[in-house]
């Protein structure tokens, strides 16, 4: 059985900056990070082996998609910005035909959704 690997990136909310942790607190099995945004590894990577984090924003063509966790569903979602196309599970799109382009807190003004 293959081990599952968890990874975190994070907003630092005080420098508006995406970091990478050395540690992260956790309190009764809660991770937390003073004063940042923790973005969990989806296990994806786009189509030039980038690392796929929570809240990321993909390009397939001039298209964009922003990665959130389906709570209901227990799973990864890619969901399009233009609110005619579906809501896909991550693991079934995931292929040579999309680019992380940033995070979402990298650039708020990118994906209006």
């Amino acid at each position: 059985m293959q081990q599952r690997t968890f990874k975190f990136k994070a907003w630092n909310n005080e420098e508006k900056l995406l970091v990478r942790l050395n540690s992260i607190e956790c309190v009764k099995g809660v991770l937390s990070k003073k004063n940042h945004i923790l973005l969990q590894f989806t296990g994806a990577l786009d189509k030039n082996e980038s690392e796929i984090y929570e809240s990321d924003i993909l390009l397939k063509g001039t298209d964009k998609y922003i990665i959130r966790w389906d709570h209901e569903n227990l799973k990864w979602i890619i969901v399009p910005e233009k609110s005619t196309e579906l809501i896909q599970p991550l693991a079934d799109i995931v292929n040579e035909d999309y680019v992380r382009l940033c995070n979402k807190y990298e650039a708020p003004d990118s994906f209006n959704n």
